[in-house]
């Protein structure tokens, strides 16, 4: 009996190549977005991971192989290995649309912007002006403007209903502040602010200031993304003690299971070098002085700015920018006494030829 099967003619392979095994291990997510993004850029054919939709191991009823294709013109999935159609008219949930650049993706794109969680409504919010205007420029009368003032203020008591959005509306103008003063970037505000919102969400802000987790989650977001800022700089702008900022970290940090990597003294050379105006060179220099250490152990057990501190007055003093220890100690947060204890360490163990 002739089977009602299709197959696709597959083509040659010029250069035989190894399957790919770890396909296998792909994500829906990863295998959605492959896909995707393949399709909205015009190409024929895209590789489908052994996971489709529904959660099960994709394979050919033929020859068995789970080298699937999905072919974006016709909508179907068909085995690379014997060209068995597995399954047709598959609905495409992409845009109809091609771009082969960032300006056509944007400018064709009909979503919205993105979600802002540095706002207290995420950016959703629907404002009443107050302009008191109709659509042709003309002032409306004073009935119509008192009912608008009427609409306009039940709309802000409305959309500051619940406790939680009334805390947003002091934390988050707070927490962009703290940022500005320390110079961080808008990405860096907005994880912060998500980092906020699941503290809000799991009750630790109870009993403790807005104000103190609004710096525990600056300082912890700048620490994950490698541009650490010291609890002597959040405390001195913010106006939180320190000692209350460092006690909240951890328990914010145990309670939201937070994986925050160990601060690498490399990470404060380029604002210190920046602030004592040296050279590319002095950098440089100070990056290796710190990789050599630290293959040494020798910023274990030490605090990472006054390690890095050391390291960018040696480096000065090696390229004749020399800097005396109080500019480094002012520039680093630090004392005095700190960066002539790790100069010394350092000058021994690395047996740095430089007398100061």
């Amino acid at each position: 009996m002739a089977s009602n099967k299709k197959s696709r003619p597959v083509k040659q392979k010029t250069e035989p190549a190894p399957r790919r095994q770890e396909s296998q291990d792909f994500s829906e997510e990863e295998n959605y977005n492959n896909s995707y993004n393949q399709g909205s850029q015009g190409g024929a054919r895209s590789v489908v991971g052994s996971k489709e939709l529904g959660g099960s191991t994709k394979k050919c009823t033929s020859c068995g192989s789970t080298d699937i294709i999905f072919d974006n013109e016709r909508g179907e999935y068909v085995c690379n290995n014997c060209g068995l159609v597995i399954e047709e008219s598959i609905t495409d949930t992409g845009p109809e649309w091609r771009a082969f650049d960032a300006d056509q993706r944007n400018a064709r794109a009909r979503t919205g912007a993105p979600i802002k969680y540095m706002k207290p409504n995420k950016g959703l919010v629907t404002e009443i002006d107050m302009y008191n205007k109709d659509i042709r420029g003309t002032k409306l009368p004073s009935k119509r403007q008192a009912q608008l003032y009427r609409m306009r203020k039940w709309h802000k008591r409305a959309s500051i209903a619940s406790s939680s959005e009334r805390n947003y509306l002091v934390a988050l103008p707070e927490l962009n502040r703290v940022a500005s003063y320390l110079g961080l970037p808008d990405n860096i505000r907005e994880q912060a602010a998500l980092l906020y919102r699941q503290c809000v969400k799991n009750n630790l802000i109870r009993g403790r200031p807005i104000e103190t987790v609004v710096n525990v989650a600056i300082y912890a977001t700048c620490r994950a993304a490698g541009m650490p800022r010291t609890l002597d700089e959040i405390a001195e702008i913010s106006g939180v003690p320190k000692k209350e900022v460092g006690r909240t970290y951890r328990v914010v940090a145990h309670e939201l299971n937070l994986k925050i990597p160990l601060t690498d003294p490399s990470s404060y050379v380029p604002r210190y070098v920046a602030a004592l105006k040296l050279s590319g060179e002095a950098q440089e220099k100070s990056m290796l002085l710190l990789k050599q250490a630290m293959k040494k152990g020798l910023a274990s057990g030490r605090s990472p700015t006054g390690v890095s501190a050391a390291a960018v007055y040696i480096a000065g003093a090696l390229v004749g920018e020399r800097r005396t220890q109080k500019e480094v100690a002012d520039v680093a947060g630090v004392t005095e006494v700190t960066i002539r204890n790790r100069y010394r360490e350092l000058k021994k163990e690395l047996n740095i030829d430089v007398s100061l």
